[in-house]
């Protein structure tokens, strides 16, 4: 029964605060919405322009806003920066706004007051258990956005790494077969989809609008934050200074880019016997022991 009540508990603090949140994405929305409407300049009511808005966003709106300056005034004026500069790392993914993830982690810090509440009711007679179970659910609760931002990113970090050989192979081919840089990454990023793709795509666009070719390669470091692309742009940035061949270049980058993925997989593979070493002593010897131990022990103490 007390587990059923904390979990429909955990249910109701994660739809609440999905709902703020959505409610706050929602006003913002409309918000905008009501700008460009105001625009045509069309005779219409003020009152009737409200109620073309969802109840959601009347009733929560007003809160949700105070919520989010509040949540804006309290935070250092480095988290706020942090969590910008973490978005994008992520990819900017929908939702991920940087009001929501404040109204989030504040909404995350007032849910202490409910798990102590539901500690001090249900487990009054275990107060070691309860002081436990409080921290653990009021630590989920404020620290989830960041563990759910950081997990995105390192999950888009790795689908970069696993493209980027394959990305390098098919700028090869295309350099040696006459294209350009650009034209050959516009047609690997077509061909080879993913974060890697977008991100390339993104620099295109920026080199179009004007940027220098080494100012996007930097801002594409600066988005993505992987260690064999950082390695590569730096290749690409002296081969545009010095006028090294960028098809010779990039045949040496594939190349080491090979073996270093190669050398990463031999680690992983040697690392992995001592990590079994944990799972095989607790879960696989005791059942082991249990099995061919057991019969002589109950023998043993039949016979004396």
């Amino acid at each position: 029964m007390i587990a059923l009540i904390v979990l429909l508990s955990v249910v109701a603090v994660a739809l609440g605060s999905w709902a703020a949140s959505t409610s706050l994405q929602t006003h913002a929305g409309s918000k905008h919405g009501i700008k460009a409407m105001e625009d045509y300049d069309l005779a219409t009511d003020v009152r009737e322009q409200e109620m073309l808005e969802p109840v959601a966003a009347r009733v929560f709106a007003p809160a949700l806003q105070w919520l989010s300056g509040f949540a804006r005034r309290i935070t250092p004026a480095g988290y706020t920066d942090n969590v910008k500069r973490k978005i994008v790392l992520a990819g900017s993914p929908p939702g991920y706004e940087v009001d929501r993830f404040l109204v989030l982690k504040v909404l995350g810090f007032a849910s202490g007051i409910l798990w102590i509440a539901l500690g001090a009711t249900l487990l009054s007679g275990k107060p070691l258990f309860a002081v436990l179970c409080v921290g653990f659910a009021w630590g989920a609760s404020f620290f989830g956005p960041d563990i759910v931002l950081d997990g995105r990113i390192t999950k888009r970090r790795e689908a970069i790494e696993r493209r980027l050989p394959d990305t390098l192979d098919l700028l090869v081919i295309s350099v040696e077969a006459g294209l350009g840089f650009e034209q050959a990454l516009e047609r690997t990023a077509t061909a080879v989809p993913g974060p890697l793709s977008e991100e390339s795509r993104r620099m295109l666009q920026e080199t179009r609008m004007g940027a220098s070719r080494a100012d996007a390669l930097r801002a594409l470091d600066e988005r993505t934050q992987v260690d064999d692309l950082r390695t590569f742009i730096m290749a690409m940035l002296q081969a545009d200074a010095f006028g090294v061949s960028i098809s010779r270049m990039l045949r040496a980058q594939a190349d080491e880019i090979r073996i270093r993925r190669r050398q990463v997989a031999q680690e992983l593979s040697q690392k992995a016997p001592i990590k079994m070493l944990f799972p095989l002593a607790v879960c696989i010897f005791p059942a082991v022991f249990v099995v061919v131990l057991l019969p002589a022990v109950i023998r043993i103490f039949r016979t004396f």
